[in-house]
């Protein structure tokens, strides 16, 4: 995961964080524990739809669907939820349900077990869901942040998504001297392709035409930011 920035590792940066920093993101490399929240359909389920939000192949190194497992069964919530939806753990059940349920209309198999392609389809039928209507009793437009909410804070804080962007990691207590653009810090390594390498991605997601709105834009009052 490291074509981007050859040689680097995160890991050789650890000496400069703080003991208690250094062991929280070191433990992220320990073998993930066994799934206390999802039952083994929805962690395949979950695998399933993680892949597709994150373009990940099967045999990607980050655990995402343990991370966030491990995140449900502890309840380290964000410390919200929206008032339109369960709180997370139910909401992430029953939205697994509902993929599969949209997977068997869509092709007659279950989410976790539908071609690539099905499971796409069935997945932009949440994200393009239209803001007014229910998906399956649930606002589609709150699912769907819930869902990436959870998939990229698991993905993006683990040390093989670090070596992949070129992250040295936390910045305290050294800290960054070289701040600008393009300027890197004596540690950091310079990235191999500057330029975007799949312009147009045709697995890459936008907003459906006419929507120019965040994902968490039109929030009522009261919401959380």
């Amino acid at each position: 995961m490291t074509a981007r920035f050859p040689g680097f590792e995160v890991v050789s940066q650890r000496d400069h964080w703080d003991p208690v920093t250094a062991g929280v993101v070191l433990a992220r490399l320990a073998p993930p524990a066994a799934l206390r929240f999802f039952n083994p359909h929805e962690q395949a389920t979950c695998g399933a739809l993680t892949r597709q939000l994150l373009d990940l192949e099967a045999d990607n190194p980050v655990p995402v669907v343990a991370m966030i497992d491990s995140r449900l069964a502890e309840q380290q919530t964000d410390g919200w939820h929206y008032a339109n939806l369960p709180v997370d753990g139910e909401a992430w059940r029953q939205s697994l349900e509902h993929l599969d349920d949209d997977a068997w209309v869509r092709c007659g198999r279950s989410f976790a077990e539908a071609d690539p392609d099905d499971q796409s389809q069935v997945i932009d039928g949440v994200q393009t869901h239209d803001d007014s209507d229910d998906w399956h009793g649930l606002p589609a437009r709150r699912v769907w942040s819930l869902w990436t909410r959870y998939a990229c804070t698991a993905f993006y804080s683990h040390p093989f998504a670090f070596d992949e962007m070129g992250f040295p990691g936390p910045a305290y207590p050294r800290g960054y001297k070289n701040a600008g653009i393009d300027k890197l810090e004596p540690f950091e390594v310079k990235d191999a392709e500057p330029q975007d390498p799949v312009p147009g991605h045709p697995g890459r997601r936008s907003r459906p035409a006419g929507h120019t709105q965040g994902p968490d834009s039109g929030r009522s009052a009261g919401e959380p930011a």
